[in-house]
């Protein structure tokens, strides 16, 4: 089942921390800020700061406007993202600091339960019928230009609207692909 969920039904909700603000594009069905499976976002990064504490959680961070970002974890590991579609995969109960290059910058978040969902992303700068993966949920999002999402089974072509999250439900193997630039392409599917 492919659902495509327009700008308009996002949400803005504020940060765990109380420090800005997330815009909530999609989270599962009966899921809270506190309690949830898995969630998606796009939020604003202002100023240098400790991420909020998602312990329990294993958390994808991709850059998609600005100057990059420095994420350190537990004052030790550092992840650098420094072009568009950059991204980090972490544990959410780390001690995350994040570190501006210069001005602000917009982040899209994947944020699963790790005891629930393993999460995999597929960044694609351009591509040309990209072949999408067996998952139990995937979600797709173009940044700047329309996307055709094409069924192998009908070889009809769907065109997915830029900013518009598109969410597939039980999406078989060799089903679908897409085209496109600028894509983020996330896999959610159920631990076994």
């Amino acid at each position: 089942m492919i659902e495509i969920i327009q700008p308009t039904q996002f949400k803005t909700v504020p940060w765990k921390n109380g420090k800005g603000e997330t815009v909530e594009m999609a989270i599962n069905p009966g899921g809270t800020l506190d309690n949830f499976n898995w969630r998606l976002s796009m939020a604003s990064v202002v100023e240098d700061g400790i991420f909020s504490n998602f312990t329990d959680y294993t958390r994808n961070l991709i850059l998609i406007e600005g100057d990059g970002i420095n994420l350190q974890h537990n004052d030790s590991k550092i992840d650098r993202l420094t072009k568009l579609l950059d991204f980090a995969t972490f544990d959410g109960g780390n001690k995350t600091v994040g570190n501006l290059y210069s001005n602000e910058i917009t982040d899209f978040n994947i944020i699963a339960r790790t005891s629930a969902f393993n999460t995999k992303l597929d960044c694609q700068t351009s591509t040309k019928n990209h072949p999408l993966e067996n998952s139990d949920l995937c979600f797709i999002y173009s940044l700047f230009k329309d996307a055709e999402l094409t069924d192998h089974n009908t070889q009809k072509t769907l065109t997915l609207p830029a900013q518009h999250l598109v969410k597939i439900t039980d999406l078989a193997k060799n089903h679908s692909s897409i085209t496109g630039e600028h894509l983020i392409i996330v896999y959610l599917n159920h631990c076994t």
